[in-house]
């Protein structure tokens, strides 16, 4: 992509120059955005602040900046990393963000984007029972963000971070303890509810492989980035979903409540349990294929999945 470093380091020279010659260039070459932005000037200004280690809110007088030579080599490294390899961002900066917390992740694990942030914002209400939540579990965790920010909503709670990935369970703990949560919060490896055996959850709380063999074949590259264990889930993408709902009412309390995310494999569940009694949820800000059920009604359905 860039035939001569040597030069652009000397045209540009300001933290400015940089985002608006890296918003031209992720125009250029139709990077697509789907980790956290949704266009090129704020990926852009994202992108360059993170390669000189500055927040993404820092003061606008610092844009106008000189650069020096290490920081404007790091820039240009990321941009053609971002371009020419199609690595998010994300796995550049070492940083996501989820429900306005800051998360580590590297290709070991997805990167943040769950809708359920949304319901953890509100404290699942009004699907969650009213009342204390001692125990929540987190069924497949990968980066750990959707427990850890469980953690924070309800401060009452012991949050369990479970994930098949030793590799995911790796990155959860560094999250842990990035969050100083370890007084509360624990990751632990393990197929589903394996390690959770003798357990009980006032709520489980899941984002799990979700995306069909169809789709799985036709994302973008950089998707292609991301651990395929952790998106692909049989031809229908329900392989592991179909699991959690057979078991989950093992460990979920009388009044326990399971969330689960689909996504796109939401048409599947209809067309193939179209009695199941779930609650698809209306996200306010949008995003689709959430679902919600009751331990009472796990209990009965059973004999349906």
């Amino acid at each position: 992509m860039m035939n001569d470093q040597a030069a652009l380091q000397t045209d540009l020279l300001t933290i400015r120059d940089y985002i608006r010659w890296t918003t031209s260039q992720l125009n250029r070459y139709q990077v697509y955005f789907g980790h956290g932005n949704d266009n090129a000037w704020d990926e852009a200004t994202q992108l360059v602040l993170g390669a000189v280690y500055l927040p993404w809110d820092t003061n606008p007088v610092v844009l106008d900046a000189r650069l020096v030579p290490d920081e404007k080599a790091r820039i240009l490294d990321f941009v053609s990393a971002r371009i020419d390899e199609r690595k998010p961002l994300p796995y550049l900066t070492n940083e996501a963000w989820f429900c306005e917390l800051p998360f580590y992740v590297d290709e070991r694990v997805l990167i943040p984007r769950s809708p359920i942030g949304q319901l953890i914002q509100t404290e699942f209400s009004p699907w969650l029972r009213e009342g204390p939540v001692p125990r929540i579990l987190d069924l497949c965790t990968g980066s750990g963000c959707i427990g850890i920010a469980c953690a924070y909503a309800f401060p009452e709670a012991m949050v369990d971070l479970v994930d098949l990935s030793p590799e995911a369970i790796d990155v959860s703990w560094t999250n842990i303890e990035k969050h100083e949560m370890n007084d509360r919060v624990r990751a632990l490896e393990s197929d589903l509810f394996s390690a959770v055996s003798n357990e009980r959850y006032d709520l489980i709380v899941s984002n799990p492989p979700y995306v069909d063999a169809g789709d799985l074949a036709s994302m973008p590259d950089e998707y292609q980035h991301e651990p395929e264990l952790a998106l692909g889930s049989g031809p229908d993408g329900l392989d592991i979903t179909r699991r959690i709902l057979r078991e989950a009412n093992d460990y979920l309390t009388e009044d326990g409540l399971l969330i689960v995310e689909v996504g796109n494999s939401e048409i599947h569940m209809m067309e193939q349990y179209p009695d199941l009694p779930i609650t698809w949820l209306e996200l306010p800000e949008g995003g689709n294929g959430v679902f919600a059920i009751t331990a009472q009604d796990l209990a009965t359905c059973r004999h349906q999945i």
